[in-house]
């Protein structure tokens, strides 16, 4: 079962661009050897009817020398950008009984 993320958003004021931070607690991802072994822990993909948005802005977040949290940044450059990202997550929440 995939991790749940638990998401937060930024705006510029004017909404031309915006941040989306996302947080996986306890990741199963963190306990596959090949992530440290072969470094594949690359990037944050979102894929959904639309296509896809992606980032490679990613840290992991370390308690007591055990990774415990990945961090993922998608910069929204674009009021575009961020329309698209609203209706993926819309999407994702309706299809994982979720809200925002």
């Amino acid at each position: 079962e995939a991790a749940v993320p638990d998401v937060a958003l930024t705006r510029s004021r004017d909404g031309s661009t915006g941040t989306a931070t996302f947080r996986f607690d306890n990741a199963t991802v963190l306990s596959l050897d090949d992530v440290w072994d072969n470094g594949l822990l690359t990037g944050l993909w979102l894929r959904d009817e639309e296509g896809e948005l992606h980032t490679r802005d990613l840290d992991v977040e370390f308690e007591r020398g055990r990774p415990t949290r990945v961090v993922a940044i998608l910069v929204l450059k674009s009021v575009q950008e961020w329309q698209r990202f609203i209706r993926f997550m819309e999407r994702y929440a309706e299809a994982n009984d979720l809200s925002y």
